[in-house]
C-alpha cells in the first residue's frame, strides 16, 4: 500500500494530460481522503468535473501557481503534492521567454514556498527529458525548476516538507503525442511528417508514468531525481507500427529539438545510481539527513542514458501492442 493511500493530495496542473489519468489512478486505488485539483482553465475544470461525476473526494480549486497567496489557501491541510503545471510547447516559448520564466520557474518558487509554509509532507514535480543538456528555452526553464525544487529541501530547513523530481520522456497517448497525429493523417491518405529519419524517443505510457510517480513517493528521502528505465523507439518503426502502408517525408528537425532525448547527462554519472526500474541521480549537496538509498549500482563514470544507446528497445510488434493496433 502507497503511504499516498487515505491522504490528502494535491495536484497542479490536474486537467492536462498526466493529471486526469493520475486523477483516476488516485482516486480508484489510493482511496484519497481527497484531492485538490489546481488548475487555471474553468472550462477543463467543467470538463474534468463531467468526467468524474459528483465524487465528493475531488475538490476543484481554480487558481495560478504564479500566485502563491492563492496556492498556500489551495495547500492547507494538504499531505502530499503532485507539481504538473508548467508551459510546455517549443516553439512557442522561443517567441514568448518572459510567459516561460514566470510559469516554470517563479512559479515553480511559489509553489515550493507555499508547501514549505503549508507543511506539505512531500512534493514530486514533473521534469522533461528536454531539461538535461537544454538546447531550448523551455528546457532552461524545466533545467531551472528541476535545481529549485531539489535545493528545496535546504530551504525546508528544520520544516518536515521535502522534495524531489521525476523526469522521463514522450508519453503515450499525451496532448502532445505524435500517435493521433499520424492516425489522422494516415485515415486521409496524407503523407506523414518525419522531421528526420534517424530520430529516437524514450516511450512511456501514461498508466506507468503514474504509477512511477506514485512509487517515487514512497521511495523519496528528498533530493532525488529519478529516471524511469524505460525503452526507446525508433520513429520509423512508430510509423510501421501506426500506418504500415503510408506514405512519409522529411521536414526536418525543428530548432530547439533533439536527434536523440537524453534524460541524464554524463556530467551527472557521478552521482547516478542504477536500480532494477529507475535510476536515481542523487543530490550534489545534502544538509537534510539525506543517506544514500540501499541496492543500487553506480554506472560507469560517463555515462549518459539516451534514446540512441538505451539497452531497453520497442519493436514493431511490441509498439503495436501498447498501442491497440490490430
Amino acid at each position: 500500500m502507497s503511504e499516498l493511500s487515505g491522504s490528502s493530495i494535491l495536484v497542479t496542473g490536474a486537467t492536462g494530460s498526466f493529471g486526469k489519468a493520475f486523477l483516476t489512478h488516485a482516486l480508484t486505488h489510493l482511496d484519497p481522503q481527497r484531492i485538490v485539483v489546481f488548475s487555471r482553465d474553468e472550462l477543463k475544470q467543467y470538463e474534468l468535473k463531467q468526467m468524474f461525476g459528483d465524487d465528493s473526494r475531488l475538490r476543484l480549486f481554480l487558481g495560478d501557481i504564479r500566485d502563491r497567496p492563492r496556492l498556500e489557501r489551495a495547500m492547507h491541510g494538504v499531505d502530499y503534492l503532485v507539481h504538473a503545471a508548467a508551459l510546455k510547447q517549443v516553439d512557442t516559448a522561443e517567441y514568448n521567454p518572459s510567459e516561460f520564466v514566470n510559469t516554470n520557474i517563479n512559479g515553480s518558487q511559489n509553489v515550493i514556498d507555499a508547501a514549505i509554509n503549508a507543511g506539505v509532507q512531500k512534493v514530486v514535480a514533473l521534469s522533461t527529458d528536454k531539461a538535461s543538456s537544454p538546447v531550448n528555452l523551455y528546457g532552461a526553464t524545466k533545467l531551472v525548476a528541476d535545481k529549485l525544487f531539489i535545493a528545496g529541501n535546504h530551504y525546508a530547513a528544520t520544516h518536515p516538507t521535502r522534495f524531489s523530481v521525476v523526469r522521463y520522456g514522450n508519453v503515450m497517448g499525451s496532448r502532445g503525442s505524435v500517435v493521433p497525429l499520424f492516425r489522422k493523417l494516415a485515415a486521409e491518405g496524407r503523407s506523414l511528417p518525419i522531421t528526420d529519419k534517424r530520430m529516437t524517443r524514450f516511450w512511456i505510457t501514461l498508466d506507468q508514468a503514474v504509477r512511477f510517480v506514485v512509487n517515487s513517493f514512497d521511495a523519496m528521502q528528498g533530493g532525488e531525481l529519478f529516471v524511469p528505465r524505460i525503452p526507446s523507439m525508433r520513429i520509423l518503426d512508430l510509423v510501421e507500427a501506426v500506418a504500415p502502408d503510408a506514405a512519409t517525408h522529411e521536414t526536418g528537425i525543428r530548432p530547439g529539438e533533439k536527434l536523440h532525448e537524453e534524460m541524464i547527462a554524463s556530467d551527472d554519472s557521478r552521482r547516478t545510481l542504477r536500480f532494477p526500474d529507475r535510476y536515481v541521480v542523487q543530490p550534489v549537496v545534502a544538509s537534510w539527513g539525506y543517506s544514500t538509498p540501499q541496492g543500487g549500482e553506480e554506472v560507469a563514470d560517463g555515462f549518459n542514458y539516451r534514446s540512441d544507446n538505451n539497452d531497453l528497445w520497442l519493436g514493431i510488434d511490441d509498439m503495436r501492442a501498447l498501442l491497440g493496433e490490430k
